[in-house]
């Protein structure tokens, strides 16, 4: 492979995660499928920057789980199986390419084992700092809903709000993963159904946790992600619009 076969625009201001970026998203579409991954040297010169820029990059997609890159053996992709779907980076470039209904059915499954469960202990265990947090996140999507916030924002703020108030710092892992993939998914969704986020269904979930519910925190929860489930799954043709 030629330094002219990975030619790409400037980088940004900082090169190493620009070059992270560029690489971790040209290997989820591809462009290295079929043939070797280039060397160091060969990266460096297609892309303008030092060894010492592109090797940390390389590291750096290698502990996300897409590379191995070891003496005497090369840089080699690593199979999709391996890659750390967790990570933020990695989900994002999944998602830059074309919208795959099985990836957002895929975590809108995750989000239906996270985060009914979260809305549930976050009815039980939630300090006043947490409702107080959800009762904002509630307070943006009621703004946005009349033009004076932005909805995907909002709506963000509220799951990530209920996450926190669970007080369970392994829930509080998914934030970025939630953060990541919900934009995406409301995007998806909100181009089908021509609306914001159902305001009645999230203030639901408001109420259930304020009344310290958490059968019906839970149960309000998981109706969010049944209904964004069910518009995917009746839609699958809009994929690659």
């Amino acid at each position: 492979m030629s330094s002219s076969d990975l030619a790409s625009p400037e980088l940004g201001r900082n090169l190493t995660f620009g070059l992270l970026d560029r690489l971790g998203s040209q290997i989820v579409t591809g462009v290295f499928a079929g043939r070797p991954f280039p060397t160091e040297a060969d990266i460096s010169a297609a892309h303008g920057v030092s060894r010492s820029v592109t090797r940390e990059a390389i590291k750096m997609l290698a502990a996300k789980g897409m590379l191995s890159a070891r003496p005497r053996q090369g840089i080699t992709l690593r199979p999709e199986a391996d890659w750390n779907l967790l990570d933020p980076a990695v989900l994002g470039w999944l998602l830059q390419r074309k919208v795959s209904i099985d990836l957002l059915v895929q975590f809108n499954q995750l989000r239906a084992a996270i985060e009914p469960a979260a809305a549930a202990l976050a009815a039980v265990s939630a300090s006043a700092a947490g409702l107080a947090e959800i009762e904002r996140g509630f307070a943006r999507m009621v703004a946005a809903d009349g033009g004076r916030d932005d909805g995907l924002d909002a709506d963000i703020a509220f799951h990530l709000a209920v996450l926190r108030a669970s007080g369970n710092p392994f829930f509080m892992q998914f934030r970025e993963l939630v953060s990541t993939a919900l934009r995406t998914s409301i995007r998806f969704t909100n181009r089908i159904v021509g609306r914001s986020a159902d305001l009645e269904a999230h203030g639901a979930v408001r109420e259930a946790i304020g009344r310290r519910d958490p059968a019906a925190a839970r149960a309000a929860m998981a109706a969010i992600i049944g209904d964004v489930m069910e518009v995917i799954s009746g839609h699958t043709e809009l994929a690659a619009d």
